[in-house]
């Protein structure tokens, strides 16, 4: 686990900051938006949008699919979240301040997603790009593979 992911997270301290960002940038956080954010940020796994659609269905809330998509719209566009493409699937943003591209490491066995933010590797896929005469528009490097918890478990069954 980073060192990002370790600290202690609160979502409803998150949505008041997101909330306050959101202001500072001259958009409106709705209360859909709100609780797409906080459906996100409460899951312990990234969460496709039809999944968060149920829980707003759940919740009593009409809704079809074109309006949780224009909600994760907004929220990717200011930094919220986070779409991992080769999973279709969202994860909150815990440094929503600057907008940044982003390093995952995506469990295959249990779908845990720990974010990391590691400025030398965006530097260093930038200079790649460079010299190849590639212009980055965005960055996003997905890793998959076994977080320390299914590696044991994997290690058990294995015995």
């Amino acid at each position: 686990m980073s060192a990002d992911s370790s600290l202690t997270f609160d979502p409803r301290q998150a949505l008041e900051h997101a909330a306050s960002l959101c202001e500072r940038r001259g958009t409106r956080l709705t209360e859909l938006r709100k609780r797409v954010l906080e459906i996100i940020w409460n899951s312990p796994t990234p969460l496709g949008a039809y999944a968060i659609l149920d829980v707003l269905r759940d919740d009593g809330r009409q809704g079809a699919p074109p309006t949780v998509y224009r909600a994760l719209d907004f929220l990717l566009e200011q930094g919220l979240i986070h779409r991992l493409a080769s999973l279709n699937v969202f994860t909150g943003c815990r440094r929503p301040d600057s907008f940044h591209g982003g390093q995952f490491l995506i469990c295959r066995d249990c779908g845990q997603v720990d974010e990391l933010t590691n400025p030398t590797v965006e530097e260093l896929l930038r200079a790649e790009a460079a010299c190849r005469r590639f212009e980055v528009l965005s960055q996003m490097v997905e890793v998959l593979g076994r977080c320390p918890d299914c590696q044991r478990g994997a290690k058990a069954r294995d015995r």
